[in-house]
């Protein structure tokens, strides 16, 4: 049975499936987009559809892995984001936004949680609440296994957010299909969120990672997983983290309805990848993080980890040209 999908390179772009045999080459397709184009038009499912064209096996030790979905176009690839969905995820938020306050009050982090506590898992027919939305940026932010999570040179924080992201691709009527689930590290700038709430959008103009599987059919319930810090070869921070639906306060069915409900994100053949947030966070814990610092994030059923080294970019101070 194949329960994933890989892109790599080995001189040339492929795409592997997972097996209980090791991963074996899909015939006829170089990338994940294309096997995705081939399984809506013919209304097969991917694994199924990779199953009628399994090759030679792939050594993934000797191939270079990417991210499980691009686009040739990154302006078609839209990177977003929903945040206060997991339950517990409202505490570090709630203390992050209250000492920039300082008002006793319930900060709206709480309140927006709460909403999704008691709204955000609706019966089938109803409309659940709307969660908190961000948008990260296009195709070009999502870093691939071990490459560099670059924070920008103003940033004032790079701080890693273990998640599960929902793959989507828009079909030709403007239906949106999922593809999949990627294990990822959304990464954020958390002292400029807590500076002002406001300027949460600032902060998610960050990088993303992406691991290299592609998980194909449900998502489990329950997906428990690690995430760690490593610096200079020693774990430095380490923490379990929880996801899938038993431990989130909305239903990814209520995510991704008040994702698509927007026109603008169904125009037939744009790819979507969709954080579904997280409640562990490092820097909720006072932990800082380093330039050269490797985060790492391992769950099950994902048999690769997300690993990525933390970079300082540039400070670029553009100039505007009037014409």
């Amino acid at each position: 049975m194949i329960v994933s999908l890989v892109q790599f390179d080995d001189g040339a772009r492929g795409v592997a499936a997972m097996t209980s045999d090791g991963a074996r080459r899909v015939i006829g397709v170089s990338t994940m987009l294309e096997l995705a184009d081939l399984a809506v038009q013919s209304e097969m499912g991917l694994a199924a559809l990779a199953e009628t064209r399994l090759g030679d096996v792939v050594d993934l030790a000797s191939v270079r892995l990417l991210t499980p979905i691009d686009h040739a176009d990154d302006a078609h690839l839209l990177v977003s984001g929903t945040g206060l969905t997991h339950l517990g995820s409202a505490e570090g938020r709630d203390q992050m936004h209250r000492k920039a306050a300082e008002n006793p009050d319930p900060t709206d982090s709480m309140k927006m949680f709460l909403m999704g506590v008691d709204g955000g898992k609706p019966v089938a027919g109803e409309t659940g609440v709307q969660p908190e939305w961000f948008y990260k940026g296009d195709g070009a932010i999502l870093a691939g296994p071990g490459d560099a999570l670059t924070m920008p040179g103003f940033a004032l924080d790079g701080g890693e957010e273990p998640e599960i992201a929902g793959i989507y691709l828009i079909a030709s009527d403007g239906t949106p299909v999922r593809l999949g689930f990627a294990l990822g590290n959304e990464f954020s700038d958390h002292v400029t969120e807590r500076g002002n709430y406001l300027w949460l959008a600032h902060s998610k103009l960050r990088p993303a990672a992406l691991g290299p599987e592609l998980l194909l059919g449900d998502l489990p319930a329950d997906v428990r997983g690690t995430s760690k810090i490593i610096r200079d070869g020693a774990t430095v921070w380490e923490k379990p983290f929880l996801s899938g639906e038993a431990n989130m306060s909305h239903s990814i069915a209520n995510l991704e309805h008040h994702h698509f409900k927007y026109a603008g994100f169904r125009r037939p053949g744009d790819v979507h990848v969709h954080f579904f947030g997280t409640a562990t966070l490092s820097f909720s814990e006072g932990f800082q993080t380093q330039p050269g610092d490797v985060f790492e994030i391992a769950a099950a059923p994902f048999t690769l980890p997300v690993s990525n080294p933390l970079a300082v970019g540039d400070t670029i101070v553009p100039q505007v040209r009037a014409l």
